[in-house]
């Protein structure tokens, strides 16, 4: 498992792309003996079960290598958390893991970037304008397994980021988006969907796609907060797995909707 492949990619029609890139877990073996950060701390700071969300678009990317290995979501010269300051106070390393290992890992940025280029290109020939959904999560019970979770005020249930959008522009599709997840059936409930609040979409994946594309591509980050799993036993709701899945499916759909007509 620790030298699985980098990343799992279908290809479907149409002219919208799913992404899951901090999905992953693996680690190859020199990055798992030089790292001191135990798995289950890791683990709460990874996206689990956000590759099972996407799986239902028929374009979609599931990252397999843990963000703690190479975060494709930050600039290539950030991509590995040397310091503890780059993840959030956490020691990951026994030492520091030394400049060969971090290049063998910056490789997979490299090369991640290089098919999601090829990838996009070729959507970009068929489709006049097209759309990114860069699917995550975060975590709201910081404060420990025991309690409370942080109020809802700042941390809504979905956290659509912007930051590097051009909003105005790109209002037309994302804002019917927002629309369809409140109207949603989320397992019995209703989603709480806010622009910019818990984060800010300042991801490396979207400002590529928007900086790439000008005009033409629309990147929407997707921060599901972990209302469907505990984020620490890493035990999902088997009722909220489903309904995530469902309602990432229903959006692309209604993407590709907007995106044709």
């Amino acid at each position: 498992m620790r030298d699985s492949h980098w990343w799992t990619s279908q290809r479907g029609p149409g002219p919208v792309v799913a992404t899951a890139i901090h999905d992953g877990h693996a680690l190859r073996g020199e990055v798992a003996e030089a790292m001191k950060l135990p798995e289950h701390e890791r683990l709460r700071e990874e996206d689990p079960f956000t590759g099972q969300a996407v799986k239902g678009v028929s374009t979609h990317i599931i990252m397999n290598r843990s963000r703690f290995e190479v975060d494709i979501n930050r600039a290539r010269d950030s991509a590995v958390y040397r310091t503890p300051d780059m993840a959030w106070g956490l020691d990951v390393w026994d030492g520091d893991p030394g400049d060969e290992l971090v290049e063998r890992s910056l490789a997979i940025h490299d090369a991640y970037y290089a098919n999601l280029a090829h990838l996009l290109d070729d959507i970009a020939e068929a489709h006049p304008k097209f759309c990114l959904l860069d699917v995550h999560s975060y975590n709201h019970r910081r404060d420990g397994a025991d309690a409370e979770p942080a109020p809802q005020a700042g941390n809504p249930d979905i956290n659509i980021g912007t930051f590097s959008m051009p909003r105005e522009e790109w209002g037309w599709l994302l804002d019917p988006l927002i629309d369809e997840i409140a109207s949603f059936d989320f397992a019995g409930r209703k989603l709480d969907v806010r622009e910019n609040v818990a984060f800010q979409g300042k991801g490396e994946q979207t400002r590529f796609v928007h900086d790439r594309y000008p005009g033409r591509a629309c990147a929407i980050a997707f921060e599901f907060k972990k209302i469907y799993m505990d984020e620490w036993t890493g035990q999902p709701d088997p009722h909220a797995l489903p309904a995530m899945r469902a309602l990432v499916t229903q959006l692309a759909q209604k993407a590709a909707e907007l995106l044709d007509g």
